[in-house]
């Protein structure tokens, strides 16, 4: 008589780690829908006691977790990129800002409520101009704290390695601009 030999199930196609921003934004095979969103945001900076210093937004994940990220945020109607960073960086941190520069773009794949998202983040440096930290305007409510922190500490309190690397482009650039 032959017996059938067992199989191991069938794994999920999608990787266990899938919205983290750390994971590169390869295509996955998918039986789910997929969706396509874009965000601008970025770098804000000002400068305190001959230091630059940005301004990031802490937030809760999907997990439960806290993260500390850049302030991001989906362009409203017609609003080009730049806008919709400037825009968003305001409301989410208080702090008003020009755009300086470009530091360029980051992609990332997640699931959520049954459909794979890629996400394509446009991120601009910009100059404070004014305001004060608040996260009272956010008007999604997604921030739960705000904070100046100097640019020389920023790596070790963002949550995410493609953000840490936009912060070090945009630390490039700063010799230019102030």
């Amino acid at each position: 008589m032959v017996h059938p030999v067992p199989r191991a199930p069938k794994r999920n196609p999608l990787p266990p780690a899938l919205g983290s921003q750390g994971m590169p934004a390869a295509p996955v095979p998918s039986q789910l829908p997929t969706m396509e969103e874009v965000s601008a945001g970025g770098v804000v900076v000002e400068m305190h006691d001959g230091a630059p210093r940005v301004a990031i937004i802490a937030r809760i994940n999907r997990g439960g977790r806290l993260e500390w990220c850049l302030p991001k945020g989906h362009p409203e109607g017609v609003e080009t990129h730049a806008q919709a960073a400037v825009r968003e960086i305001e409301e989410e941190t208080g702090i008003a800002g020009d755009v300086l520069a470009p530091l360029g773009s980051i992609d990332y794949w997640f699931t959520v409520s049954g459909h794979r998202v890629h996400k394509t983040v446009h991120h601009f440096l910009l100059r404070a101009t004014g305001g004060f930290l608040t996260i009272e305007n956010d008007p999604d409510h997604e921030a739960v704290d705000v904070a100046w922190v100097p640019l020389d500490e920023l790596a070790r309190k963002l949550s995410f390695p493609n953000e840490r690397r936009i912060t070090d482009l945009a630390r490039e650039l700063l010799p230019e601009h102030f």
